[in-house]
């Protein structure tokens, strides 16, 4: 997958995930599961556990904060989502969706 499909779906992932936060308090727990384990699995790569750290920080702040972070459209935002701790909190039917509308759109 091209970078600029692979940023445009993790952007598309994160409005989703963002727009659905709030409604989805247990997406904040799941995040915070999903750091945990990584953090295990990877204990040997330092770059990964700064990044958990990181995303442990931002999921401390207040909601709207957190939807913040993961629609910047800055490269910092660009960077955060490619490592975004909300995996699982989508259907698996909707992130392919979501990749076969892109994957499509970007052939256009």
């Amino acid at each position: 997958m091209l970078h600029e499909v692979h940023d445009a779906v993790g952007l598309e992932l994160a409005r989703r995930i963002a727009e659905g936060l709030k409604a989805h308090p247990e997406w904040m727990a799941l995040a915070k599961g999903n750091l945990e384990r990584w953090s295990r699995l990877n204990a040997d790569a330092p770059g990964l556990l700064a990044c958990y750290r990181e995303w442990r920080g931002i999921l401390e702040r207040p909601v709207e904060e957190v939807m913040g972070v993961l629609l910047d459209p800055t490269d910092e935002g660009q960077r955060l989502r490619q490592n975004s701790p909300f995996a699982g909190a989508l259907a698996p039917a909707e992130v392919w969706e979501i990749k076969r509308k892109i994957r499509e759109t970007s052939r256009a």
